[in-house]
C-alpha cells in the first residue's frame, strides 16, 4: 500500500479501533438505517459481494443474514479480524469467502466479474489523490457483473468546516493558507485535522461525476439530511416514530437541501451493461 494508506490503516488500527466498532450503532444509527435500507433494497440476496472497507462489520452481519457470501477487505488489519470475528460469532462465519487486508486501488487478489455487489462505504474519502479516486471505481467496475450494483460512500466538504468553526474559530487566522487549500482540493492531513488524517471531502457534484463513465445513477443521496447534528437521537425514540423519521429523513436527502446539510453522501449505480457493436 501507498504511505498514506499505510497511515489511514494506522489510524483505524489504534487511534479509533474501539470507536470505529460501535460508532454506528451509538453514534451514527441514521447513516446505519439510511444505508441498510439502500442495502436491502438493491443488494440482491444470497449474492457474492466485495465489501471494500468493513469498519465494524456492521453491514457485512446484515448482508451474511441475507445469504451473502463475503469478500472482506480493509487496510486496517485490526478491523478485519473484528469484522471476521463478529460474523463467527453470530454463527454466520461461513458467509466468509475471504479476507484480504489491501486498499480500494488494490483489488488485484478479486476476479474480474465475480460480484453482484461491492460495498466502498469508506475508502473513498480516505484517497487524496483524483487518479486514485478515478482508480478504485474503475476496480470496483472491473470486479462487478454486468448490471451488478456498486455502494459508495462519500464526506461533504464542509462538514469540516462546519467542526472548525465550532470547535477552533479562534484559529482561523493561523489556518487562512491551508482553508485555501483545502477550498480547492478538499484533502485533509493529520496536523490538521487529526480525528480523520489522510482524507479527501468533496462537493457532491464532484462525487457524483466519479461515476459517470462506470455506472448508471440509482440514487445520489444526502444520508443524514436534516439529523445530521443530532442523528443519535434516533435510539431514544420507538421503533414506529424512528421508522416515520427515517421516512422523512430518506425523502428529503436527495434534495439539494438534504445533501447540503449531510455529513455522507450515499451514490448507488448500477455497472452498464456492455455496449453491443453493430458491425
Amino acid at each position: 500500500m501507498e504511505p498514506n494508506e499505510e497511515s489511514v490503516a494506522r489510524y483505524y488500527d489504534t487511534a479509533i479501533f474501539e470507536a470505529e466498532l460501535t460508532r454506528l450503532t451509538h453514534d451514527c444509527p441514521v447513516e446505519r438505517a439510511i444505508t441498510l435500507r439502500w442495502l436491502d433494497r438493491l443488494a440482491p440476496a444470497d449474492a457474492d459481494v466485495a465489501e471494500i472497507g468493513v469498519g465494524g462489520g456492521v453491514y457485512s452481519e446484515h448482508l451474511a443474514r441475507r445469504g451473502c457470501r463475503l469478500w472482506l477487505v480493509d487496510v486496517s488489519a485490526r478491523l478485519l479480524d473484528a469484522a471476521a470475528a463478529r460474523l463467527r460469532a453470530a454463527g454466520l462465519g461461513e458467509s466468509i469467502a475471504g479476507v484480504s487486508r489491501n486498499s480500494a486501488t488494490h483489488l488485484d487478489s478479486l476476479a474480474a466479474g465475480a460480484f453482484q455487489a461491492v460495498l466502498m462505504l469508506g475508502p473513498l474519502y480516505h484517497l487524496c489523490a483524483p487518479e486514485a479516486r478515478s482508480h478504485a471505481v474503475a476496480e470496483a467496475a472491473r470486479i462487478l457483473k454486468p448490471g451488478g450494483v456498486l455502494f459508495a460512500a462519500g464526506i461533504n466538504r464542509l462538514s469540516y468546516l462546519r467542526d472548525f468553526f465550532r470547535l477552533f474559530p479562534h484559529v482561523v487566522l493561523e489556518r487562512k493558507t491551508f482553508h485555501e487549500q483545502y477550498l480547492r482540493d478538499g484533502n485533509l492531513d493529520p496536523e490538521h485535522a487529526p480525528p480523520i488524517g489522510f482524507a479527501h471531502l468533496s462537493p457532491y457534484g464532484e462525487f457524483r461525476a466519479l461515476f459517470a463513465s462506470d455506472f448508471e445513477e440509482l440514487a445520489l443521496t444526502g444520508v443524514e439530511s436534516f439529523s445530521t447534528s443530532c442523528q443519535s437521537m434516533l435510539n431514544d425514540l420507538p421503533p414506529a416514530h424512528a421508522e416515520a423519521c427515517l421516512d422523512l429523513i430518506e425523502r428529503t436527502g436527495p434534495t439539494a437541501e438534504g445533501l447540503g446539510v449531510s455529513d455522507h453522501f450515499l451514490y448507488v449505480g448500477r455497472k452498464r451493461l456492455p455496449r453491443l457493436s453493430l458491425d
